[in-house]
Parts: C-alpha cells; structure tokens; sequence
C-alpha cells in the first residue's frame, strides 16, 4: 500500500512566508507537536507530514502538496478529513483543494454502491439522462406529502427525493411518510406501467438511521438520503456497508461551512464513502459554484462511479444547457420551479421528462 496520502492545500502567504507556512500545516496534520520534542526516529521519517510540493498560482496563492501517513488514517472516513483538514480548517488562510489516494487505500473505503449502472438500472434507462424532483414545503403531513408524490410520478419523473429539511418532525413522522409515498407511488406505478422512485431524508443518530433504513427497505424502496456534513461521513460509510442494495444520495447541506473544494468534498469523498450519487448547486441557479467548479465536481464523482446530480434552482427552460453541459450521465433535479405549476404540477413534470428524453 502506498503509506502517504497526498493532501493539496490553497494556501494565501507571502512568498517569503510560504515554505514555513507549509512546514506549519504539515506538522499541524500529522503529529500536531513540536519535532524537537519528537525523540523516535520512524515517527520523524514515517509519520510527520511532508511537503511534497510548492507552486505559485499567482497573487499571493500557493498550492502546497503534503504528504501524509496512511498509518495514521485506517479505514475511517471520519479520521481521515481529521488528519486532512482537522485543525488546519481553523485557519482562514487554507483551502483543502484536492487529495491523492492510492487505488489500494481508496479500496478500504465502501464507494459508490448502487451507483451510475445501479440507478440507470432502476430506471430501465440505458442512456438518457435522469429526472428527479423533490417533495417541498415542510409542514405537510403524510398523506399530504404521498399526493404530491402521486402527481410527480404521474408526470413520469424518475426519482422523487424529500426536501432535505424533512426529517422526523411531528408534522410528518418518517413512519408514517415513507409507507404512504411508496404506497402511493405503486398505486401509480400499476396504472401507468411506469416506476417512479423515492428517495427518504435519513436523519438523527447512526442507530435512529439504521433503523429508518430498515424501515425503507421493508416499504420496498431502495434509495436514501444523507446529508454527510450533518449525519457525520463515517455514519453515511457504516450504512453503505450494512445496506449494499441500497443506493444512497448525498446531500451538500452544510458543506460550504468546512472551506473543502466542493469537486473534492462532494465529488470525490461523498462517493468515496459511499454515495451512489451526489447532488450539488449547479452555475447559474441560486448558488455560486462556477461552471468550471460544477465541471469538475461532476467529473470526479463519475470517475468513482457516482451519479452528478446538479440542482438548486434550475428551471425547465435551462434543460438543453444542462444537459449540453453535463452530457447524459447525469440526473436533473427540479423541485421548486415544477411545484411554482400548482394545479399544472403534473404536466410540467411530464415537459421535463419530456425534454430530459428528447434531448
């Protein structure tokens, strides 16, 4: 096994500053001490952080490569963003941009189960892109929220997600949600011929979403949602190996708080802990990723095998653009601009569906 994990940081100094600054973070992500006090000699080679690299980008940006020991990190996803990001995060000045792992360290993490092949699957769509909407607002009781789901399927969507704010509130009980949407998304699934399918919002502590998964699975659906950064990564990876069948999608919610590259937080390590597919704030909605940003995020979630799901705003009129610049491999998720139909929210969603399979 290759015994470094290579970590790339932006890093804002002045260049006479920079190489210290370096050092700094390297110690700081691995043995968090000072090296004079450190007497063991394979600590000092084997296990201090090493920086491998310094390369100027320009005004007073550095991206500095670190190598760090994969003895220190394990299997444990949790533990790896520690020695990652783990104190440096503290610092204004530093961006955890990229890592490096080796095929053989990144093989002790679960990957995307169920991913790509895994959904397309479920969809019977071997090469179009996917469609997914979601079920909004809060405050909606179950049966409520099953109507709603009946009229997307109804329109023909392939996916239907909770809004990420749903959780187990008293208004709408997971119990009793997810039962009545999967129920009801039968019920349509034998008129039209057609499946559609739901993805429920876990939430709460690893216990309390082992049993919502189970709980899911016995309704007959096969499809989560995590928010890693609120859940905890290690709590998304543990599910991924108890539920292989299940495909989980990860939620961005909380991500942009932890100042890691999102084409490296929800493109490379969400899949890396086991999301199927990621879902992410595409350009040009109501978020500020940039177009290169959503580009690479969608490139590296499809290198592990994970589905690019770009949303946040996105309207039925930016349909052939998305898709133009996402290619098929992907799935889009309109929530808010179908729901703004109203009475018309099943003939919208068949316009989308439409123009995702015509495209």
């Amino acid at each position: 096994m290759n015994t470094r994990v290579q970590a790339i940081y932006h890093v804002r100094a002045d260049a006479s500053a920079i190489a210290a600054r370096a050092r700094a973070i390297a110690v700081e992500q691995s043995v968090e001490m000072p090296l004079s006090a450190i007497e063991d000699p394979e600590i000092l080679s084997g296990i201090v952080g090493d920086v491998e690299d310094i390369a100027d980008l320009g005004g007073g940006l550095f991206a500095v490569r670190i190598g760090l020991a994969a003895a220190t990190i394990g299997d444990d996803p949790g533990q790896l963003l520690n020695m990652l990001f783990g104190n440096t995060s503290l610092h204004a000045d530093v961006v955890l941009q990229d890592v490096i792992l080796s095929p053989t360290f990144a093989a002790q993490f679960p990957g995307p189960r169920q991913g790509i092949a895994g959904l397309r699957a479920r969809c019977g769509a071997a090469r179009r892109a996917l469609t997914c909407s979601a079920l909004k607002p809060q405050g909606l009781a179950p049966a409520a929220l099953a109507d709603l789901a009946a009229r997307f399927a109804h329109g023909g969507v392939d996916f239907i997600k909770d809004d990420h704010g749903l959780a187990d509130q008293a208004f709408s009980p997971f119990a009793a949600r997810v039962p009545a949407i999967a129920a009801a998304l039968r019920d349509v699934a034998r008129d039209t011929g057609r499946a559609t399918h739901y993805i429920p919002s876990l939430s709460g502590d690893l216990d309390r979403m082992r049993r919502q998964t189970a709980l899911a699975r016995a309704a007959g659906i096969s499809c989560v949602m995590i928010a890693p950064m609120i859940a905890g990564v290690a709590s998304m990876a543990a599910l991924a190996r108890q539920f292989p069948d299940m495909a989980i999608f990860a939620h961005p919610a909380l991500g942009g708080a932890a100042r890691i590259a999102p084409e490296l937080l929800i493109g490379k390590l969400f899949p890396l802990f086991g999301a199927a597919a990621a879902i992410f704030p595409t350009y040009g909605g109501r978020f500020g990723y940039s177009a290169e940003t959503c580009r690479t995020l969608a490139a590296n979630a499809r290198a592990q095998g994970a589905l690019p799901i770009p949303a946040g705003g996105m309207t039925l009129a930016r349909v052939p653009e998305i898709l133009d610049f996402y290619g098929a491999d992907t799935m889009l998720l309109i929530g808010g601009s179908l729901l703004d139909a109203k009475a018309r929210l099943t003939a919208e969603t068949a316009r989308f569906v439409h123009a995702v399979a015509a495209h």
